[in-house]
């Protein structure tokens, strides 16, 4: 089975598959062998965030001189942008040959009577084995949704769980409170496991806290007191973490977004649980932070173009404060957006509304099942700004005219992670974009 094939297969698994039980995903990891037992791992939950942390936390050990695997989702073009060793991402050929052995064993566990592997459980064995096949002492490894009956749960002993901010997402899946889906987060902590964690928001503290005491679990807990920012700019934030786990540490980290001073925090954390004889130094931890890349998340794209992926309430707050922070400096603000038809896009858009000044808006539209169309989101914005509002329903058509107007301010693209994977491909594959 070659790359595009691989890629074919694994995209229609959803047309025949169904959430399968926890044993399903115990049956295929055994079946590989469990590459996981012989790997260094660290499993990150939460809301918002995960991603970031994981990035974080790679780049660091990466600096370090540690042979690191990272596990992420979703994909924003290639769905090898999951998988990645050392901060490269694994090649068509090695996905390929992963998969190939999943595929095998898939054929055989079917055989045997179980069910069929969704999607994200193929994808997991077919990372696990790439991991494998590049000897990783440490993996690095963020849950698909939730945490108690994620595919990557099933990771018995792991050297440090870490949970990032929890906020309402998901319900249909995880719960109606922040208190439930806390719970559900909550469920990758394991037996005397140290667990680092997000304990701003108390109602998810007061579950995670719990969740640790009842399994023995260390607790490691981040709150805004830990850091101070030092100077900001349109790219960087520098910051003096002071979180009582270890010395005082300056850091820089390469966004502009504030939630990613608590992102960073919490890796650090995490870093020093993991090598309290400090083997990794705070200076190789620093550069690790400062070389941290984690594409459509408050990345610079451009000069003064920005892609987030924010698309929950959560997301979008910090989004807002982070575009408030911006605006401080008397920087005009243009927004490109789209989003899909689950996400409460009305009440984003109005909250991004009523919380920044905006002097411009380009919306366009995600086609496809989810598809909310530029007139509804158009009809939306009206609704809540004055600012001018224009309707392109292709993405790239709305990008050059995103581009045109921004004039010398700040164009952000948000809204969806679907749409910024669509602009990266854009950028990519080397369209021109005329501005």
């Amino acid at each position: 089975m070659n790359y595009t094939e691989a890629v074919e297969y694994i995209e229609s698994t959803p047309k025949f598959t169904k959430k399968n039980g926890p044993e399903n995903t115990w049956e295929l990891i055994r079946r590989i062998g469990n590459p996981e037992r012989r790997m260094k791992v660290i499993h990150v939950a939460g809301t918002n965030g995960k991603g970031s942390v994981c990035a974080f936390l790679a780049s660091i050990l990466t600096n370090a001189g540690r042979r690191t695997g990272l596990f992420t989702s979703p994909h924003l073009v290639d769905i090898t942008e999951r998988f990645e060793v050392d901060g490269e991402q694994a090649s068509h050929e090695d996905f390929a040959r992963a998969f190939t052995r999943v595929m095998r064993v898939t054929e055989e566990m079917i055989a045997d009577g179980f069910a069929h592997p969704a999607y994200f459980e193929l994808l997991f064995a077919a990372g696990l084995l790439i991991f494998e096949k590049a000897e990783v002492e440490y993996l690095v490894l963020e849950t698909g949704l939730g945490g108690r009956l994620d595919a990557t749960n099933l990771v018995e002993h792991p050297i440090a769980t870490v949970i990032t901010s929890i906020s309402l997402d998901h319900m249909e899946y995880l719960g109606n409170t922040v208190a439930e889906i806390a719970a559900e987060k909550a469920g990758i902590i394991k037996e005397g496991v140290p667990v680092i964690y997000d304990g701003r928001n108390p109602e998810a503290d007061a579950v995670i806290a719990a969740q640790a005491v009842k399994l023995r679990a260390r607790t490691y807990r981040y709150d805004d007191s830990m850091s101070q920012i030092l100077g900001k700019t349109d790219k960087s934030i520098d910051f003096l973490l002071d979180s009582g786990y270890d010395e005082k540490i300056k850091v820089t980290v390469p966004y502009l977004a504030p939630y990613q001073v608590v992102n960073s925090s919490l890796a650090l954390i995490a870093l020093r649980v993991i090598d309290p004889d400090r083997r990794i130094s705070s200076e190789q931890a620093a550069a690790g932070i400062a070389g941290t890349r984690w594409p459509g998340r408050m990345e610079t794209v451009l000069p003064g173009v920005v892609f987030d992926g924010a698309h929950n309430a959560d997301g979008i707050r910090e989004f807002i404060r982070t575009l408030r922070s911006v605006q401080e400096s008397g920087t005009e603000i243009s927004l490109l957006f789209s989003a899909v038809a689950e996400k409460e896009y009305e009440k984003m858009i109005q909250e991004i509304c009523e919380g920044v000044r905006l002097s411009s808006v380009v919306v366009t539209q995600i086609d496809g099942s989810r598809v909310v169309p530029v007139e509804r989101l158009a009809d939306v914005f009206r609704k809540y700004t004055d600012a001018p509002v224009v309707e392109k329903a292709k993405v790239k058509d709305a990008f050059e005219m995103a581009l045109r107007q921004r004039g010398d301010g700040m164009l952000f693209c948000a809204g969806s992670l679907y749409l910024v994977g669509e602009l990266k491909a854009i950028l990519r594959g080397g369209v021109s974009v005329s501005i």
